[in-house]
């Protein structure tokens, strides 16, 4: 009998002690304390293309991603080896282009990772798989090379083994980069469905360091047929020699870094077969060479000749070459076949002061350059030359070559 009563003091602490903790419980998770909402709007991090665990993706893919209340993000793309892949971001957007094409037939692991205010961050990762090696492809080839040296004139030429069709052809000219040191404004022109060209605004400045990137490897390029490869291409442009033709005083006058050096006499293609009027570039030079007409219709016209210094214009067979026969009538009377002949002399002299891409015009005769005989980039205005190509006309900048 005497044990009761601390029976029953024992319950009621028991009882208390879990009413307390009940209430402490209930005051920690459903009573908002304000220490453990997150502080500002939540960040995010997403990858929108190719979607998570994607098959069959192009190797030309372009890696999109989207952030919210981030003020910075990185990307990167790692193959099943863990190997990081090169690459940058497409200036203001969140497009991120591999430095090369991606292999065939291979996984890659995308991370991205969203810094917001006072350094907080959201990571998400995903995975795709490129598409077997196609069998079908299309060769891209460039006039230039690496470590070619050319004038200042020089287009950049890119034929493409089979036609592009035209709705494809703004996905061809999004997937080409050029970056020039320094910076000039260019655009792309295409020229056929198999011949795209490239030209600065005016004429390349002396010692511009050219950066080309075809990036047509695993590029969709319509029937089933993807683009074999990339091209890279590393060149310099030369001393800005600029050659002028004048019909009406029979004088090539040479102009190096915008001063006169030389006044050359000439004679230009005789009555019924004159030389062309207009701007083009010297596309070939030929030390030794063979003219050999023997396959035109009219008897009157067909010669085979050994010739000196030759340096092309147009397709049709215009070229600037040594002329020992003629030498007496340069620079007073037209007698070539559409050449422009000069002596012996001047024209070893030229030969070495030229380049591939140097600028010719040639003014005052009866017939006007044929548009696409030869590289006539130069004879369109700018504003013409910009419609030619299959993406709106660019702001004055030069989009850099993703090079990671």
């Amino acid at each position: 009998m005497p044990q009761r009563p601390r029976i029953a003091a024992l319950l009621i602490v028991c009882v208390l002690g879990l009413t307390t903790a009940c209430s402490s419980h209930d005051n920690n998770l459903w009573k908002d304390n304000g220490d453990n909402k997150p502080k500002g709007p939540q960040i995010t991090a997403t990858v929108t293309n190719p979607k998570a665990n994607a098959t069959n993706v192009p190797a030309s893919v372009e890696i999109e991603y989207a952030t919210a209340n981030a003020n910075s993000a990185t990307f990167e793309l790692k193959d099943t080896a863990g190997k990081v892949v090169e690459g940058q971001v497409r200036p203001g957007t969140t497009t991120w282009v591999p430095a090369t094409t991606l292999e065939y037939g291979t996984s890659y692991t995308t991370t991205v990772t969203a810094t917001g205010a006072e350094g907080k961050t959201a990571t998400t990762t995903s995975s795709f798989t490129t598409m077997a090696k196609p069998s079908n492809t299309v060769r891209v080839s460039s006039n230039i090379g690496d470590d070619n040296v050319v004038g200042v004139g020089m287009p950049m030429v890119l034929r493409f083994s089979r036609a592009v069709p035209d709705d494809l052809r703004d996905d061809v000219e999004r997937r080409l980069w050029v970056s020039t040191t320094p910076a000039q404004v260019g655009s792309w022109h295409w020229y056929s469905d198999t011949e795209l060209h490239y030209r600065p605004q005016k004429f390349w400045q002396a010692g511009t360091k050219l950066n080309f990137r075809i990036g047509t490897g695993g590029l969709a390029l319509g029937g089933g047929f993807y683009g074999r490869a990339d091209i890279t291409v590393v060149a310099s442009v030369g001393e800005a020699v600029v050659l002028t033709v004048d019909n009406a005083t029979k004088q090539m006058t040479v102009t190096k870094n915008g001063k006169v050096i030389k006044m050359i006499p000439v004679s230009l293609g005789r009555p019924g077969m004159p030389s062309s009027s207009g701007t083009t570039v010297i596309m070939e030079k030929l030390r030794n060479t063979i003219f050999d007409t023997h396959l035109d219709p009219n008897p009157a016209n067909r010669y085979i000749t050994p010739v000196e210094y030759a340096q092309r214009l147009t397709w049709g067979g215009e070229f600037i070459h040594a002329a020992p026969w003629s030498e007496d009538k340069q620079g007073h009377v037209n007698v070539s076949h559409g050449c422009v002949n000069v002596s012996m002399v001047n024209a070893a002299w030229l030969f070495s002061q030229t380049l591939v891409g140097t600028p010719v015009t040639i003014k005052g005769t009866e017939r006007a350059l044929q548009q696409g005989n030869g590289w006539t980039d130069w004879s369109l205005s700018w504003e013409e030359y910009q419609k030619g190509s299959a993406l709106p006309a660019a702001p004055p900048t030069v989009t850099p070559t993703p090079t990671g």
